[in-house]
C-alpha cells in the first residue's frame, strides 16, 4: 500500500499506531487498539476493542479483528485480543476478543497464515507457525499448537485442542482433542497416521519419525487401554521430548482423544 494512512480511512485517537503502520481507504481502527511497526492494515479492514497486534503482520481487506465475542454470557466485561508478529490474516477472517468465563483473552502467536474467511472464536489459543485453510473455523476455548494445519470448512468444537504438528484434513468436524504430529480426518474424524510430510518439511530425520510411530503403535495399536499404554511409553527410558508430549497431550485431556483409526492407517500398524 503506498503511503502510511490512507485519508479516507478512520483512525480513533485513542488508538495507539507505529509510526510505520499502513492503513488502506476505508480501514476502521478503533480505540484502545494497538498496532506495531511494519503492520499493513488493507482496505477495509475493521480492528476494534482491546486489541494488540505485534510487528509486520498483514491484515488483508474486510477481516473483522476484535470484536464483541459471540457468546450469550457475555455482558461487556473488559476482554481482549492479542495477535503476535508476522501474521498474515486473509480477507473476511473473523477473530473474537475474549470473555471473562473463558480468562478474558483470546491469544495468537507468530508466523501464522490465516487463509480467507477463518474464524478464530473467543478465548481461544492459537500457537504459532500454523495454516489455516479457507473457512476454517474455532469455536471458542479452543487450542491450537504450535506447526499445526486445520483444513478449509474444517471446525473444531469448543475446549477441544489440536496438537502440535497436527494436520486436520479439510470439511472434518473436531469434537475431541486432535493427536499431535498426526493427520486426523473426517466429519466423523478418524486418526489416519503420522504426519510424516508434515513433520519432514519442518525439519524432522527419520529417526525422530520412527520413534513418533513406535509411540503411536504402543498408543492405538497394541491392544493396551490408554492408562496401560501411557504407563507403557513412560517406562521407555531413552525418550524424546515430542513423545512426553505426546503423553502428556494425552494424560491431560478433558474431552477424550480422537483414536479410533482408519483402516489400513499407517504407522500405527
Amino acid at each position: 500500500m503506498g503511503g502510511l494512512i490512507h485519508p479516507h480511512a478512520h483512525i480513533d485517537p485513542k488508538a495507539e499506531l507505529h509510526e510505520s503502520v499502513r492503513v488502506g481507504p476505508g480501514a476502521v481502527i478503533g480505540a484502545g487498539v494497538e498496532i506495531g511497526e511494519d503492520t499493513e492494515i488493507h482496505a477495509g479492514a475493521q480492528i476494534f476493542g482491546s486489541t494488540r497486534l505485534g510487528r509486520e503482520n498483514r491484515i488483508f481487506a474486510h477481516a473483522c479483528i476484535g470484536f464483541e465475542p459471540q457468546d450469550l454470557k457475555f455482558k461487556g466485561e473488559p476482554s481482549y485480543l492479542e495477535i503476535g508478529d508476522r501474521n498474515t490474516i486473509r480477507e473476511f477472517c473473523t477473530f473474537n476478543r475474549g470473555t471473562s468465563f473463558g480468562g478474558g483473552t483470546t491469544t495468537v502467536g507468530d508466523d501464522n497464515l490465516f487463509m480467507a474467511y477463518c474464524h478464530v472464536g473467543h478465548d481461544s489459543k492459537v500457537g504459532s507457525r500454523t495454516v489455516f485453510t479457507n473457512a476454517a473455523t474455532l469455536a471458542g476455548h479452543v487450542e491450537v499448537g504450535d506447526d499445526a494445519t486445520i483444513g478449509g470448512h474444517s471446525a473444531v468444537q469448543q475446549f477441544c485442542r489440536v496438537g502440535r504438528h497436527g494436520y486436520i484434513g479439510g470439511f472434518s468436524v473436531i469434537t475431541l482433542d486432535a493427536l499431535p504430529f498426526s493427520l486426523t480426518v473426517g466429519i466423523k474424524p478418524s486418526w489416519y497416521r503420522v504426519n510424516r510430510i508434515g513433520l519432514q518439511r519442518k525439519g524432522y530425520d527419520d529417526d525422530q519419525i520412527a520413534e513418533l510411530e513406535a509411540a503411536y503403535r504402543i498408543l492405538l495399536r497394541s491392544g493396551r487401554n490408554t492408562t496401560d499404554a501411557l504407563a507403557e511409553l513412560r517406562s521407555i527410558q531413552k525418550r524424546s521430548a515430542d513423545v512426553d508430549y505426546l503423553i502428556e497431550f494425552v494424560a491431560s485431556s478433558e474431552r477424550g482423544v480422537i483414536k479410533a483409526a482408519r483402516r489400513g492407517a499407517r504407522g500405527g500398524e
